[in-house]
């Protein structure tokens, strides 16, 4: 098991309180190196919580968020300041609702999260202004992988549209694209299957499973899909209130009684009764 013998991130005991409310209880669960993780839960479970303590947008009230790259690097998530968890520690993410540049065309779309090291190579806009060899070469390779996302996704014939005339669908898989042109080692993707049908779904599906195989990049990902979850997924961590209960394979997770008598919203012992009445 990857998640436990090389694993990429590790959380350690996190927890997340909004005064009196605790919205994560002494999480612990780790994501392996090239693996996909789906961190599912019923609503309300604390899974958008989890992502944003890992992504900088909250600072946890207690735990451990340890990132380690390939060369042995490890850093603590929750010591960064939260742009330095994208730049530094490579960890990008997607939203439940698409957060693209509408009015901005899908190539642009894609250029901008190269904002960072575009402008390190103009020398924050002298060397650019001045047309110099290193800012024309990162210009250049940023536009390279901008072309390569979009033959990737099929949208290489929009690349000149504005973003927000795209169908929802394509959307999607943009915002997964431009998450990839910033080269993380974890992705992190907040319900990506949201809204599509399942002709896109199965799209999605194989992208993803595109960017663990060729990319090597380790997903993590928040879905209500099962189909999704279930049929990409190498570890799935299953939350309920905030608190971790089930974490294992895919077959494991969709066996296990307290995860079902999650799902159904009853008692653990009640759940072989339910099932019976509702012909599962």
């Amino acid at each position: 098991m990857r998640w436990q013998d090389d694993p990429v991130l590790e959380v350690e005991h996190l927890k997340m309180r909004f005064g009196g409310l605790v919205a994560v209880n002494d999480l612990s669960f780790s994501v392996g190196r090239g693996d996909i993780t789906a961190l599912i839960g019923p609503n309300g479970a604390g899974k958008t919580t989890v992502f944003n303590c890992i992504t900088g947008f909250y600072r946890p009230s207690e735990g451990m968020l340890s990132l380690r790259h390939d060369d042995g690097t490890t850093l603590l998530l929750e010591r960064l300041p939260g742009h330095s968890i994208s730049w530094k520690a490579k960890v990008a993410r997607t939203f439940q609702n698409i957060r693209l540049f509408t009015g901005m065309t899908v190539l642009e779309n894609l250029l901008v999260a190269r904002h960072n090291p575009l402008m390190l190579a103009s020398g924050f806009t002298v060397f650019g202004l001045l047309g110099l060899p290193g800012f024309r070469d990162a210009e250049r390779q940023a536009v390279e992988q901008a072309k390569f996302w979009l033959e990737k996704i099929n949208l290489i014939d929009r690349a000149d549209d504005p973003a927000g005339d795209l169908p929802y669908g394509a959307q999607r898989r943009l915002e997964i694209a431009r998450a990839m042109c910033t080269d993380p080692i974890l992705l992190c993707l907040d319900e990506p299957a949201a809204g599509l049908n399942p002709r896109e779904s199965h799209e999605l599906n194989e992208l993803l499973l595109s960017i663990r195989q060729d990319h090597g990049t380790s997903i993590l990902l928040i879905e209500h899909d099962m189909s999704v979850v279930m049929g990409i997924s190498d570890h799935v961590v299953v939350l309920d209130y905030g608190t971790k209960i089930a974490d294992g394979t895919p077959e494991e997770v969709r066996n296990d009684q307290s995860v079902i008598a999650a799902y159904l919203g009853v008692e653990d012992e009640e759940v072989e009764h339910v099932e019976a009445e509702v012909g599962l």
